[in-house]
């Protein structure tokens, strides 16, 4: 009987670190799944004509002091400063003309503070809706805030 009781306490105390394992990871990814969804919410604010600094302030907001962002394809490793400066140019020269519509995550893959996305770009072109090419890319996560996006396309 005793040994009975023991199996039946260690199989209950296993089944509620499970639980409680499988409650913290749900939790930890909603909450990258929430900052990556302002990410690409507040990114779509900012490519309309009528975007200010302040919305690209709060894209920032979601970074780490130390963020990187790394696209090979368009000239390499870019500091949290040189990617504000590029943000503000883009802004200033006009560069975000309310083209872009919507951005379309298609497939997301999470990992211990890290998810992919499968994204596409959707813009209007003389009266027409584009859908662009799949683009992949890298979101890493320190401290529930963006600490590197790698862009794979």
């Amino acid at each position: 009987m005793k040994l009975k009781s023991i199996i039946l306490l260690a199989l209950l105390h296993s089944g509620l670190h499970l639980a409680q394992a499988q409650q913290s990871n749900l939790n930890h990814k909603d909450s990258l799944n929430y900052v990556l969804n302002q990410y690409y919410e507040l990114n779509l604010k900012v490519f309309q004509q009528n975007s200010i600094l302040e919305d690209i302030d709060n894209i920032f907001d979601l970074f780490t002091d130390d963020f990187t962002y790394v696209h090979p394809k368009y000239g390499g490793i870019y500091t949290r400063e040189d990617l504000y400066n590029g943000y503000k140019r883009n802004q200033e020269n006009g560069g975000y003309d309310g083209s872009v519509i919507d951005i379309k995550i298609e497939n997301i893959i999470y990992g211990l503070n890290a998810i992919t996305v499968s994204k596409r770009f959707i813009s209007k072109e003389d009266g027409k809706v584009i859908r662009g090419d799949a683009q992949m890319a890298l979101f890493e996560f320190k401290n529930g805030k963006i600490y590197k996006i790698t862009e794979y396309w």
